[in-house]
């Protein structure tokens, strides 16, 4: 039995990694799903490789005006949106007297900024019984190394969560959000870091967690495919820590 029958979903940063294989989690479900993803290259590869009701569109999280197109064009497909997961994001580790500003404005513009937006133009399609999905992270949990400013942006993601959960609840829209751990995506080759660092940082992330592994884009595709079904109607406001138990210890 499909969990999301006809349901419209719109998923950012669809093209590679969790969004991806969340993309291919939804419509495996049966819903219509509208992804989104900066390069035309890549959206035109996974359009090619996978099957279903769906909507691909060039949009960028960090630009506001891509983020209003992005919801138009799905509300003009599908006529409304009943899960909005809002997946995509950037990161780029460096020490705090390293920074510049290119640095600070890149990572809140589509890490907060952009999901701010995003979700001003959604709700005003989205009826009662209708799901926001944030993609956070546990580095707003943890204090690793010179992820301050990515950090930051995760743990004002979080805020802006739980202050929506309060706001949208007289709508019954819920508003959960997944904090996935270490997940192997190609995010760790383009955090702007030598090589070396990357590989030295994935062998200690590994270590550290009580699995002893990094986790699957699977593994955070089917929480949100959970979170967005009635097996989750009435859980709204929570952060769900998919990290193999990293954050716990």
């Amino acid at each position: 039995m499909q969990k999301l029958k006809n349901k419209v979903v719109v998923i950012t940063g669809g093209n590679s990694g969790i969004g991806l294989e969340t993309v291919k989690a939804f419509l495996s479900q049966g819903a219509k799903v509208v992804f989104s993803g900066r390069r035309q290259e890549a959206l035109d590869e996974v359009a090619s490789s996978i099957s279903g009701d769906f909507r691909a569109v060039l949009a960028d999280q960090s630009r506001i005006e891509d983020n209003s197109r992005l919801i138009r064009e799905a509300v003009a497909a599908y006529g409304q949106i009943d899960v909005l997961f809002v997946n995509a994001g950037v990161a780029y580790f460096a020490p705090a007297d390293q920074i510049d500003e290119d640095h600070f404005t890149s990572q809140f513009n589509t890490n907060i900024k952009g999901p701010a937006f995003l979700v001003k133009e959604a709700i005003s399609h989205m009826n009662e019984g209708s799901s926001i999905i944030f993609n956070t992270s546990i580095v707003h949990l943890k204090g690793f190394e010179a992820a301050a400013v990515y950090s930051a942006t995760k743990g004002a993601l979080r805020a802006y969560a739980r202050v929506l959960t309060t706001e949208l609840a007289p709508k019954g829209i819920r508003v959960n959000s997944i904090a996935p751990g270490p997940i192997a995506t190609p995010i760790y080759n383009k955090m702007g870091m030598p090589e070396e660092a990357v590989n030295e940082m994935g062998k200690s992330f590994a270590a550290s967690n009580p699995l002893g592994r990094f986790g699957e884009p699977r593994e955070i595709a089917e929480v949100a495919v959970f979170l967005a079904s009635e097996g989750a109607s009435y859980i709204n406001g929570i952060e769900i820590a998919v990290d193999g138990g990293m954050s716990q210890i």
